[in-house]
This record gives structure tokens, sequence and C-alpha cells, in this order.
């Protein structure tokens, strides 16, 4: 007799192939049989008659390193038909850690990562000092769903180098222990290496982010573990200085880690200049030699990146160096700088000599306001811009004496990247690109993205028919399964894990974001609900279905050497 057994569904397999109906049997969490059937006997039955069955979506780009100590299920990617998450991405986790260095490794995701710290705070049990010993922490607490753990650079560091590593490169000394030190992580069943070189990505106090200190010796070092083990994927975050382009320095590094590690590297990423679809095309020609999925392997967004923030957390301000010492200060102090006219008018200097933020004030509008003088604005629904001009302001002065007559709660919306239909096509549409970004976990209060799966088979799929179902469904599930070495999943066949999405193409999508205050402490957050998603399976066991938990964790801590 099966566990259970799914009938009379739209089969798509993951690999692309056409779909098909028939049914899935499963029996002791594996894929027991593919096909028609004929009656067999289960102990549960599920009649999937007009819906498709897919394996369990995997994404791979997410920050649940700190949140999986307090929310098992992990939302919300798991409402979303996602069975597996890769996180650690960015070079920035929880793990290794010294107990000194805690509040460290917490303010590198505060300014990153937009993690509240005293969320963090309550939420975490630091049961952990080692990489391995996070891993068997996770398990031992039990998941919903599966999480595939990368290494983070920025940790190690801290690790080995102390406060040091926000300073220099590494001593020789030093990186024979973050050689040792990576190869046990990986021992342990980490699944690569991640790490960032975006000048935006700043740590505790407002200093680099220690992995943007790391040297080409150290990477070389740290490649040659991933050569040696023959298995781990690189993620970095690289492209930082130009929409739709990679730099000459860019593309060095980006070589470098694939000549020297001979393994998959995966980068952020590729978005296109507002009225120019193609510009993407730049990056494609730069990096055309090593562009392969066994080489270099660009990240896309198939979602429009709207970001929420106040300027409490200036993230998205991060790449001007002028903005760094805002960070981890009082409001009192943050609001005795931005109302300093040296601070402002720098400010301009640097943007207008980077031309990174110059013109987004047309897309930047408030949308949340405590005091009426402010909520003015939002009720009248204009950009900063067209404030400024009413105002006969410059947009700088207008955008900073606005949060402060706020006294910094003052909610801005920010269309960023992705918000030209035209040129998210063109993205999602190219297969030599790996979709995700959903940066689950992170940024919790600005944005949501974690349902990018159901948007991308709503939106690019069902509504605008820009991929096949089954293209789609690959997309999603075998294809980062290959990119990150977890063979058991990502696709249905005979024998795999049983890790399964049941959902209605005709109605699969992912809800508009909403504030919920689940957070440790209160603290509150953006969530996207799903819309669609019928049943989601883990291991053999029914996680979901109709929109609730059945009970039970039976995701796993994967291990890159039984993936």
């Amino acid at each position: 007799m099966y566990d259970l057994i799914i009938e009379n569904a739209r089969i798509c397999d993951g690999t692309g192939k056409p779909s098909f109906h028939g049914n899935v049997a499963v029996k002791d969490g594996l894929i027991a049989a593919v096909g028609k059937g004929n009656g067999e006997a289960a102990k549960q039955k599920i009649n999937a008659d007009g819906l498709v069955l897919s394996p369990g979506f995997i994404d791979p780009h997410t920050h649940y390193d700190a949140q999986v100590s307090w929310d098992p299920m992990v939302t919300c990617s798991s409402w979303h038909g996602i069975t597996t998450v890769v996180m650690g991405n960015c070079g920035v986790g929880v793990a290794p850690v010294r107990p000194k260095s805690r509040d460290i490794v917490m303010w590198d995701l505060v300014n990153v990562e937009a993690i509240p710290f005293d969320v963090m705070q309550k939420g975490i049990d630091w049961q952990w000092e080692s990489h391995a010993q996070y891993l068997d922490a996770l398990q031992k607490r039990g998941m919903g769903i599966n999480v595939a753990s990368l290494a983070a650079l920025t940790p190690l560091r801290h690790y080995v180098m102390g406060e040091e590593s926000f300073e220099r490169a590494a001593t020789e000394s030093e990186i024979v222990d973050m050689q040792r030190i990576f190869r046990d992580a990986m021992r342990a069943g980490a699944f690569g290496l991640s790490s960032t070189i975006l000048n935006n990505h700043i740590g505790y106090e407002g200093r680099p982010l220690a992995c943007r200190n790391a040297s080409r010796a150290e990477w070389s070092a740290l490649c040659q573990v991933l050569r040696e083990e023959k298995r781990g994927t690189v993620e970095i975050a690289l492209t930082g200085t130009n929409v739709g382009q990679v730099a000459s320095d860019e593309y060095d590094l980006l070589k470098f880690l694939v000549d020297e590690s001979q393994r998959p590297v995966t980068f952020l990423a590729l978005f296109n200049k507002p009225g120019k679809p193609d510009s993407y095309l730049n990056a494609v020609e730069t990096i055309k030699p090593i562009l392969a999925w066994n080489k270099a392997v660009p990240q896309v967004s198939c979602r429009p990146l709207r970001i929420q923030f106040n300027m409490r957390n200036p993230f998205i301000l991060a790449i001007f160096s002028v903005w760094h010492p805002i960070f981890n200060k009082s409001v009192e102090e943050q609001i005795q700088i931005y109302s300093d006219p040296g601070f402002r008018q720098a400010f301009r200097d640097e943007m207008n000599k980077r031309r990174m933020f110059a013109g987004q004030w047309g897309r930047m509008c408030v949308i949340d306001a405590k005091t009426p003088e402010v909520q003015v604005h939002v009720a009248s629904k204009k950009t900063v811009a067209q404030i400024a001009r009413d105002q006969g302001k410059d947009p700088v002065d207008t955008f900073l004496d606005l949060a402060i007559a706020d006294k910094l709660e003052l909610l801005f919306d920010l269309q960023a990247f992705n918000f030209e239909p035209e040129g998210v096509k063109n993205l999602v549409s190219d297969p030599r690109f790996l979709i995700g970004l959903s940066d689950g976990g992170a940024h919790v209060d600005m944005l949501c993205d974690a349902g990018y799966a159901t948007y991308l088979l709503g939106r690019w799929v069902r509504d605008n028919q820009v991929l096949s179902l089954e293209e789609g469904v690959r997309r999603l599930t075998s294809v980062p399964a290959d990119l990150f070495g977890i063979p058991k999943r990502g696709r249905l066949a005979q024998g795999l894990v049983a890790d399964l999405t049941l959902f209605d193409p005709d109605t699969v999508d992912a809800k508009d974001p909403e504030y919920v205050w689940d957070l440790p402490g209160g603290g509150k957050r953006f969530v996207a609900k799903s819309k669609g998603i019928k049943a989601t399976v883990v291991s053999g066991q029914i996680l979901y279905k109709d929109d609730e938990h059945q009970g039970g964790l039976p995701g796993q801590v994967l291990r890159s050497y039984d993936a």
C-alpha cells in the first residue's frame, strides 16, 4: 500500500518535457511510481483533476539564516509551493560565530539584509558555534521545508580575524585557518560559499562588510576546497557599478572564481536600464566567454522590485559612502546629520558623480506617515519630485525634510528595478539565467518577494505566456537543483524524494504584500500570501493543504554530500 497517491493530475515533471495526465504514488518519503495507475490502494489520496502537479519549487536566493531559529515553517516561502530554500547568500550568515561576535554578526544582518536587531536578539538561541553545529541545531529543532546552507564569507572572516576582518586582508596563517574551517563546513554539508563586493553592503558600525576585504589569496584558498571536494557553488553579489553592465574588474573576479573553483558561480544581478529593455545584453556580451551553467550564471528577478523604507535604516542609499556613518545611530543623531547642509551637499555631489540614483525621485512617493503635516503628501500620492516642484525646493532637501518632519517614521515607496514589463520579459525568457532573487527572510519591513514562484506562474506563464507551463516549472525546479547540486529533488521520477507542489494553473499567483506583527517581540514584517497552491508535500508528507498546515515538520537540513 502506498502512503499517498495524487490522482488525475497534469504532471509537469520538472525537466521541461511535455506535461501529461496521470498519478504520482508516494511511499516512505520517495516517489514510488509515476504514471496512469490502476486504482492502487493508499493511506491518503488527493484527486488533482484540473490541477498541475510539479516538483516542489527550489528558491536559490534567501536569507532565512536567522529566521529559521524562530519560524520552523520558513514563511512566507513555504506558502508558495517552495519546498527547499538556499540560504546564506551575499556573504552574510550566523555561522561560524564566537559568543563574543554574536552582536557583530547580527549588526551585519541589520545593515545588509535589514533584519531588526531586537528581533534577532529575541529570536536566536545560539545553540551553535561552528557551521556543523548550526546545521545540526536546525535539524534537531525541525522545519516545515528543506534548507540548503551556503557558508558565508563574512562570519568566516570574523571567526578567524575578529574585528580586524573589517580592516584588512588575511595573513597566510589566517588563510590556513579559514580554509580549514570552510572545509569543515563543506564536510558538514554546506552547499558552497557566498560573498559580496557591493559597496552598499556595509556591516557593523557602518564599516565595509568584512568579506569585501577578502584578497585573491583568500579566495584562491577557499576555491581550492571546492575544487578538492568536487561539489559546491559560489554565490556573489557582484554588479553594483552600472545597471545592465558588468565592469571589467567585476568580470576579472568572476572569471577568477570560475577558474579557481572549477565550480559553478552564480552572481547578482542582471536588470535592465529604464527605457532600455535590451540593456542587459551589454553584460551578456562581457561575460560571454564564461557564461554557462557549469561556469558563470547570472541571477534575475521576475518581479518588479519595489522597496518600502524609512530613514532609520537607509539601506538603499548605502551605495553612497557619505551615508555610511548614518547606520546604527540614534534617531536624534540621525536627524542632526540629515539636517546638516554639509551632509546634503556631500550627498548631492556623490550622487551626481556616480549617477546611480539621480532621477529616481520621480519613482519615489510617500505611503505612510504619522504627522498630519506629512500625511497630506500620502493622500496626494505625489512623488518626491512632484512635491519638490510644488515647494520650489531641491529634491534632496524635500526628501530629507519630509523624513525629519515625521521623526524618521515616514515610509517611502521606491520603484527601484524591473518596473517595465518589456525589460523583465527579456530577462525571464532567457534560458541562460537563474530566476530567483526572492531575498526571503531579508528586508522584512521593506519588501516581500518570497512569492516569486507563484508570481512567475501567474504573470509570465499564464497571463503573458512568455514561458510555457513546462518551462516555467523547469526554471523553478530542476534548474536550481542542478546548479546547487540537489539531485534527489527538482524532478518527478521514481526513486527521488517526494517534494511536490500541487497548484491550479488558472489561479496561481502571489497576493500583494501586507504588514503583520508576528516577529519575535511583536516586530513588523511584510508577508505575501499565495493563490492557487492546493497542496505542498515535503518528503512524502502533506505539509499544507488548501493553505492549512497539516501538522508535522518534515523538512530536512540538506547536506551537499547527500542531497
